[in-house]
């Protein structure tokens, strides 16, 4: 009997697999590219942070808070010691506010020159939050941008809300589903 936490695991082993055809080179949960420079991921182990500068990546973008359990407590010095710039955006998962949203769009208009991964513990903060940036600040169609979140879940809760109200105060005719 197949269980849904063996489906999501399954899921998620797929979408690693696809990153590694993809050529994206590192593994974490749920890697989404979204474009050559922008890519999405949950937690990448610390050897995928050791191998990041060889891939190009020049910046990271992390959004869970460094309390969670799986987190690299030595993140920024592995990424330091790569000469990749680290932004520690901490965003509690039941509790994402607009201001979170206007923080990570802040640090990715501040680095899109660079090549960046954007991730945290699943990729759901992560998704959510470059969705709403590619959206409201690089004005990409909703519909298109949202497939990259789809890929790894359908946002609830507090996170359906933060995206449904921050399409809505820019006046995005999208219903995120």
């Amino acid at each position: 009997m197949v269980t849904t936490r063996r489906l999501t695991l399954l899921a998620g082993l797929t979408l690693v697999s696809r990153a590694h055809a993809a050529g994206i080179g590192f593994s974490a949960p749920n890697i989404v590219a979204i474009t050559p420079q922008l890519v999405t991921s949950g937690q990448p182990s610390g050897p995928a942070l050791e191998s990041l500068g060889a891939l190009g990546f020049q910046a990271v973008v992390y959004l869970a808070p460094s309390s969670v359990p799986d987190a690299i407590k030595n993140e920024p010095e592995i990424l330091a010691s790569q000469g990749i710039e680290f932004v520690h955006i901490p965003i509690p998962f039941g509790a994402p506010e607009p201001s979170h949203a206007d923080a990570v769009s802040l640090a990715l208009q501040r680095l899109q020159a660079k090549k960046v991964l954007v991730h945290c513990q699943v990729n759901m903060r992560a998704s959510s939050m470059v969705f709403l940036h590619r959206v409201l600040h690089r004005k990409e169609n909703p519909a298109l941008a949202y497939e990259a979140v789809a890929k790894v879940w359908s946002p609830s809760g507090a996170w359906r809300t933060l995206l449904v109200h921050q399409l809505a105060k820019y006046k995005v005719n999208f219903e995120p589903y």
